[in-house]
Formats: C-alpha cells, structure tokens, sequence
C-alpha cells in the first residue's frame, strides 16, 4: 500500500475520487480533450495523458463549472467515497488578487 501511495495515482481517477466528474469515463474524457495543468516542484505543465501520476503536493488546474478550478492534492484516497471524504483528498487554492 505503501508503494502505491508514493507512485501517485492516474489523473483520471482522482479526479473522480475527489468528485470532480461523475464517472471515470467522463474524467478520461476531459482529460484527454481539455487538458490539466499540473504544477510540481515549482514547474508547471499541460497534460492531456489520463495515465498522467500525481499524487500529494501537485497542484492541478483545470476549467470546471465555468470557472477555473486549482486544487492542491493532499492524499490520493483509496476509493470514491462519499462527499465528505472526497473533500478531504485536497484544499482549494485561491489566485492572488
């Protein structure tokens, strides 16, 4: 379990994990259309692989509900749970005014 937690998880399926999409399919779907900016280690990149890693630490970016969403990852979670435990996998970060 350990080994899982330090590779990271696929984009796709935190994303749905964290309730971001409804389905994995439509993650994979948006990920491979729009695009996910993935900020690590101080470097910032487009990625539109949904077999991309993250894991915590990356901050994500990505264009959700007419709004651009940026999200730091602070787990990777198990499983998609519920509603609560999905906001617990990370914290919202707010652009500087």
């Amino acid at each position: 379990m350990s080994e899982a937690a330090s590779d990271g998880v696929r984009i796709d399926i935190w994303l749905w994990r964290a309730r971001f999409f409804k389905t994995r399919g439509l993650a994979t779907d948006y990920v491979s259309r729009k695009g996910v900016r993935i900020t690590r280690h101080g470097q910032t990149r487009k990625s539109d692989k949904a077999g991309q890693k993250v894991g915590p630490g990356d901050v994500l970016t990505f264009y959700k509900a007419k709004a651009i969403e940026t999200v730091e990852i602070l787990a990777i979670g198990e499983r998609r749970g519920p509603a609560s435990e999905a906001q617990t996998l990370y914290r919202r970060v707010i652009p500087n005014a």
